[in-house]
């Protein structure tokens, strides 16, 4: 955490903009103090870098494993506003659970942790053994099965519910494929997508733009 002290908030935020080359809607501050009076003006903001999430994120899980009475091991890395951890643990089936349950409420966790903690919601997903991304493959060849059988009957297929990641990992799958639309529908843990045909041509190099609305990840 960087503090920085002006004689007003506005001028603590544009210097904390200035150094850290971060625009003003992103900066993640707190007031520390704030003095307002005839003879002394002063206002100390501190400021939470994204490496100071990724510690607390990592100090969270790292707690939570320990109380369980796992070791982990932790990597972590920054990408496109995505906080990815990757977690190694001697117990990796225990914390994915059935179908990633487990490990989709640890990631749920986390988020609401992290946001209680810096007042704002952050991106952050958690993998271990590599689960999600084999999790990802699998359920991108499924949709892809799925919208070839769409094509040629021109009925919609609804898919098994998922997590906001592969859902926005489907879209994201399909969104090239003509005469293609995917939809999210229903709430929560019964959130799922739903595949459906549109015109009345199909071309074997997908080149349209189908429903993509999971790009914001929840």
């Amino acid at each position: 955490m960087k503090k920085f002290t002006e004689k007003t908030l506005e001028e603590a935020i544009a210097s904390a903009c200035k150094e850290l080359n971060i625009p003003e809607e992103k900066l993640n501050y707190t007031i520390e103090e704030e003095k307002k009076g005839i003879f002394i003006k002063k206002c100390t903001i501190s400021v939470a870098e994204i490496t100071d999430v990724v510690e607390y994120a990592e100090t969270y899980l790292t707690d939570v494993c320990h109380a369980l009475g796992f070791e982990v091991s932790l990597k972590s890395f920054v990408k496109d506003d995505i906080i990815k951890i990757l977690l190694e643990t001697n117990h990796n089936s225990i914390l994915i659970g059935k179908n990633g349950s487990t490990l989709q409420s640890l990631n749920e966790l986390t988020k609401l942790s992290v946001s209680a903690k810096f007042k704002r919601k952050f991106r952050i997903l958690l993998d271990i053994g590599d689960y999600k991304d084999r999790k990802y493959n699998k359920v991108i060849h499924i949709a892809k099965d799925a919208a070839k059988e769409v094509v040629k009957t021109h009925a919609s297929i609804k898919l098994d519910s998922m997590t906001p990641d592969e859902r926005k990992k489907v879209h994201n799958a399909l969104a090239s494929w003509k005469n293609i639309k995917s939809d999210s529908i229903g709430d929560g843990k019964d959130r799922a997508i739903v595949i459906s045909y549109v015109g009345n041509t199909y071309v074997s190099e997908p080149t349209n733009t189908s429903n993509t609305e999971e790009n914001k990840q929840d």
